[in-house]
């Protein structure tokens, strides 16, 4: 027999709420998600909504099958994978989508409800941001709302459904703040998700192309917090270094992707002055480069070492919010000694590339008498001459080095370290360029740093005898307000407009500082409660020496107290009322009666059957009936109430 597919209109009432749980599980998914998913979603969330409201049977299993495949398939080509977060999102939003088209009983809703959760839930694998609690609340709430209202009768209002909602919720909270403070954390999951690449918020590249940008976006994003346990350091000393640019092919830097440990390239930083201590709070970069201040000699990040080049690497992409503690010093020489080897590497160019600039650092070194004069030379005529500083310079062509020192002279950090380098290099100076980012902008109401991807830039280390790697920013012989105050606090000036920064208004400017004050608290106080963080917060509530048998223990006690007082207080709230004293008084007449009343049956008619049976006298029964009936429905039930104890005490 066929099984039936046309709709009765039973749904109508519920479906709305069904549809509503789905949209706002899918919602955090929308801007990852590809646009013909959310295409798809709306598409067969109207048609499924018409079959109801029109009586109309719903798709034939070859149609939903045929869908589910081309979906299918559309996820694996647009991603190359079903296997990730960003996959897996788009899988199941597409088949919650076509569910629907299936549905046919409150049972097929209540299966969508649980994709619904599972969607919530699979958008904390993202990103758990400080509005991601009261969506994670808020869709909780509609979910089991929805849920209540398919199995609300008639005289339940919508109202009511909220409110028991919320109430259980407030049920599970303590439950799920004891967990979540109680439950051991370890330094290393037990097991990792691959996380949706498509979005990675780093503003560094291992490859570096001046002459191919026209135009460098500024973005407001925030690249990392830094809190310091002592003053900030000045502007001029905030260089973060990132990762360094080694290979020179006459329009591109590069480095290397992976690159190597070195146990001696710790060895060779020789440091002097007081150590600047801090944390950072890293976001998401999806690379391995491990940001710290210029020069890190200890870090308490896992799994990171130090490469030949004096920069942390992770061994795997970062692909979460990670904090760090580290010490820096920002007096130090790096190296005592360079071989022959290494020399020609970092003085290493292509032939027959930049003619122009080779014959001018030829002309420039003829004329100075030492490598540190040939730098000073350079720094001076970046300085004197007429070189602008720009996020909008113009194309360079193939000899990009050459285009810009002779014709176009505008440029911003890229261009400058590009073609200092490239200078260095022709005059037989080792060099090499450093990625990362410069300055920082103080937020008063935190007390942090804050590192935007607007801060990102380029400088140059060059080996001069004697004082081995030494930084030297040509963009601050160009433009030294950028080293010195900072692209954040220049724009907030006014000195960076015709560098191309936007400045926001002052008010602006607070209310955004207000909640990077508040987002920061919450990745400390909240993301941040990893193992020391909890290590802390015990011995602090009074544990001794806390290890996780302690923990475990205390937790299994609160959530088993906990849950004892939560049934506790649903017991008090739906006991049943108390039994009406008159009703008990009634009960001792029926007993002494011998009959069984029987189903809606009235006192008095109760009253005619024991009358006929002759088992109680009559006037005794009149007066026992009366007395209850006053006493129950009139109003001087006391005084009825008092008589009726006093005829039932006759019997």
């Amino acid at each position: 027999m066929a099984k039936p597919r046309g709709t009765d209109g039973s749904l109508l009432q519920s479906l709305p709420w069904t549809m509503s749980a789905l949209v706002i599980a899918i919602l955090p998914h929308v801007p990852y998600l590809p646009f013909w998913i959310t295409g798809a979603f709306l598409g067969c969330a109207s048609w499924r909504y018409a079959v109801e409201m029109r009586r109309r049977p719903l798709p034939s299993t070859w149609t939903r099958a045929g869908l589910a495949l081309v979906c299918f398939l559309g996820v694996w080509a647009t991603y190359s994978s079903i296997s990730g977060v960003g996959p897996g999102s788009a899988l199941l939003a597409i088949m919650a989508a076509l569910k629907l088209l299936e549905t046919r009983r409150r049972r097929d809703q209540f299966v969508l409800l649980f994709l619904s959760i599972f969607l919530v839930m699979s958008s904390l694998l993202r990103e758990q941001y400080i509005w991601s609690l009261p969506y994670l609340v808020g869709s909780v709430v509609v979910i089991m709302t929805a849920w209540l209202r398919m199995a609300a009768g008639e005289a339940q209002t919508t109202r009511r459904s909220f409110m028991n909602s919320g109430r259980l919720i407030l049920y599970a909270v303590p439950i799920a703040i004891a967990m979540w403070v109680f439950f051991p954390r370890i330094s290393t999951p037990f097991w990792a998700v691959p996380v949706d690449t498509s979005r990675a918020t780093t503003g560094l590249s291992e490859h570096m192309s001046p002459g191919d940008i026209s135009e460098l976006s500024q973005s407001n994003e925030v690249a990392f917090r830094v809190t310091f346990d002592g003053p900030i350091p000045e502007p001029r000393d905030r260089y973060w270094r990132g990762l360094i640019l080694t290979e020179f092919d006459g329009r591109s830097w590069s480095g290397s992707s992976a690159p190597i440990m070195s146990s001696r390239a710790r060895d060779k930083i020789e440091t002097r002055g007081d150590p600047v201590e801090y944390e950072i709070t890293l976001e998401p970069t999806m690379q391995q480069w491990v940001i710290a201040l210029d020069i890190p000699t200890r870090w308490s990040i896992p799994r990171t070492y130090m490469g030949r080049q004096q920069q942390l690497v992770h061994e795997t992409p970062i692909d979460q919010r990670i904090a760090y503690e580290l010490t820096s010093f920002s007096d130090y020489r790096i190296g005592n000694d360079l071989s022959a080897a290494n020399r020609r590497w970092y003085s290493r160019l292509p032939e027959q590339r930049n003619p122009r600039t080779h014959q001018l650092a030829r002309e420039l070194r003829a004329d100075a008498g030492t490598d540190r004069d040939f730098v000073d030379a350079v720094l001076r005529m970046l300085n004197q001459e007429e070189f602008y500083y720009t996020l909008e310079p113009p194309l360079l062509g193939s000899d990009p080095i050459d285009r810009f020192l002779f014709d176009t002279r505008e440029g911003f950090c890229e261009h400058y370290a590009s073609a200092f380098s490239v200078l260095m290099r022709n005059a037989g100076i080792p060099a090499r360029i450093v990625l990362g980012y410069h300055g920082g902008e103080v937020n008063p109401l935190g007390g942090h740093l804050i590192v935007r991807q607007s801060d990102a830039h380029a400088w140059v280390e060059v080996w001069l005898d004697g004082l081995g790697w030494h930084r030297v920013d040509p963009t601050a012989a160009v433009a030294p307000e950028r080293i010195d105050i900072g692209a954040s606090d220049a724009a907030l000036e006014g000195i960076g407009e015709t560098w191309g920064f936007n400045a926001p208004s002052r008010l602006l400017h607070r209310v955004v500082m207000t909640w990077d004050a508040v987002n920061a608290k919450w990745n400390a106080w909240v993301l941040g409660y990893g193992p020391e963080t909890q290590d802390s917060f015990m011995r602090w509530l009074g544990m001794e020496n806390p290890n996780w048998r302690k923990m475990i223990l205390t937790l299994v006690g609160l959530v088993v107290g906990l849950v004892m007082l939560v049934s506790v207080l649903l017991m008090l709230r739906y006991r049943p009322p108390p039994r009406d004293p008159a009703a008990i008084l009634y009960q001792r007449f029926v007993k002494k009666s011998r009959i069984e009343p029987r189903t809606g049956e009235t006192a008095r008619v109760f009253a005619l059957r024991v009358r006929e049976t002759g088992a109680i006298p009559d006037d005794i029964v009149d007066n026992v009936t009366n007395a209850y009936l006053d006493a129950r429905y009139g109003p001087d039930d006391e005084q009825a109430f008092k008589k009726l104890k006093r005829v039932v005490g006759t019997i």
